[in-house]
């Protein structure tokens, strides 16, 4: 675990950088300075994240249109009414605009129960949980309250990976040259893996699972291998591994080179 923690955290100097992230809905978060608002556009901007990605770039851009420039207020201002005429044109792949308005009519009343995304998520957990799974499921409950969201957020208990609510939490929860953070109350030690086929074919490589399924079993497996090399900070290393794969010129036979070469 030695050379291997060696060669990740070489990868992590070399890959983790902004100037990597293009095109990626995390970029959006960028845009907002104040908590309030950058939890509320980054769980957005995750629960569009499916599809081809600039279809995903473009469909962020315009929903957070609407809610500019303080998403926070928009939210806590307008009528469902409101939203309804505001997004009637909205359509992507699976979600209608009756979704996206119930999906922000949950956030709404999230925030008007609980004051933030965090401290709703930080309601679901208790002090000896070693995952944020129960976090999860509090919060999808306290969110799908309307139970018309469509495929927008995904039911953990469902045994789902859960990839782009993980992708939230770790944009919001880490904080380092990629990930701008901004939640405090929730440790980074608690998160799981964003799994997708990206991921789950470097958990393979990597000998932390021999799983075929992309669920939250796949994603526990594979968090339980990382936190082997860093325990406090198991997703640590996702953006920059999963950066092979996907940027022109970092090919996963790259990436297979520089982990076995250095066995």
């Amino acid at each position: 675990m030695i050379f291997l923690k060696d060669k990740l955290e070489r990868i992590y100097s070399q890959y983790n950088k902004r100037e990597y992230i293009n095109p990626d809905p995390l970029l959006f978060l960028y845009d907002y300075p104040e908590k309030k608002n950058r939890e509320i556009a980054g769980f957005i901007a995750a629960c569009l994240a499916y599809g081809r990605v600039e279809l995903i770039m473009e469909t962020v851009a315009t929903v957070l249109a609407k809610l500019d420039p303080n998403p926070f207020d928009y939210l806590i201002g307008q009528t469902k009414k409101d939203m309804a005429n505001d997004f009637k044109n909205f359509q992507y792949r699976f979600a209608k605009g009756t979704h996206l308005v119930n999906l922000l009519w949950g956030i709404r009343e999230v925030l008007k129960r609980f004051s933030s995304l965090e401290n709703c998520f930080y309601e679901g957990m208790s002090p000896e949980d070693e995952t944020i799974i129960p976090g999860l499921v509090f919060f999808f409950e306290q969110m799908n309250r309307n139970k018309d969201i469509g495929h927008l957020l995904a039911d953990p208990q469902k045994k789902s990976a859960c990839k782009r609510s993980l992708l939230f939490l770790r944009w919001m929860v880490r904080k380092d040259q990629v990930d701008p953070g901004g939640w405090e109350k929730i440790s980074p030690s608690l998160l799981i893996v964003p799994l997708d086929t990206h991921m789950h074919k470097i958990g393979i490589m990597l000998e932390f699972t021999k799983r075929k399924s992309l669920d939250m079993k796949t994603a526990l497996e594979i968090t339980q291998g990382f936190k082997q090399v860093v325990r406090q900070d198991p997703v640590k290393y996702d953006f920059c591994l999963t950066r092979f794969g996907i940027r022109r010129g970092l090919s996963m036979d790259d990436l297979s080179h520089v982990i076995h070469g250095y066995k």
